[in-house]
């Protein structure tokens, strides 16, 4: 049995080199306005004690805007365009939890992850559009604090068309 979050911590600085070396880059912070009329704010993590509760994401642009691809994957997007649209979601969350967080240093364990797929009626292969994202998430903070438990699930739609969403939940190393 492996006990997860014991190892070491992954600082910000070197969770930026590690994605550089596979080639990515952490956007700026998803910023989600508050919708008018509402009195509720917009608020993409909650921290509960040493636990962080995600909310779910979808690709953003460098720049911590919402950006394509559109579309059901298995109709307008194939499995290659979903799965890095997984990534670029995974790296949106990584830029909310440090934001959160303060550095990544503060992560202990990245807990669970719940993925969904806008997936086209006979598209079922809902684990293979995150299997990178989740293999990103192991190689830049290792096994001890990015293995994760995970579950994938394919839905009749999510926001704005957009093909991915990732929600999760992070505990935090106690202050």
């Amino acid at each position: 049995m492996t006990i997860h979050g014991t190892g070491p911590s992954v600082t910000s600085g070197e969770v930026r080199e590690r994605l550089a070396l596979h080639g990515h880059r952490m956007p700026a912070a998803w910023q989600v306005p508050q919708a008018p009329g509402t009195r509720i704010p917009a608020s993409l993590v909650r921290r509960v004690g040493d636990r962080l509760y995600v909310s779910g994401h979808i690709p953003t642009s460098e720049e911590g805007v919402v950006t394509g691809p559109y579309g059901k994957v298995g109709e307008e997007l194939d499995l290659l365009g979903a799965q890095q649209a997984a990534i670029r979601t995974l790296l949106s969350l990584l830029a909310s939890v440090e934001r959160a967080a303060g550095d990544l240093a503060a992560v202990r364990a990245w807990c669970s992850l719940h993925c969904m797929v806008n997936s086209a009626p006979g598209f079922t292969d809902f684990p293979a559009v995150f299997n990178p994202a989740s293999r990103l998430l192991v190689d830049v903070f290792g096994e001890e604090i990015g293995g994760h438990a995970r579950v994938a699930v394919g839905v009749a739609g999510l926001p704005w068309n957009l093909p991915v969403e990732i929600e999760a939940e992070v505990e935090l190393h106690p202050a």
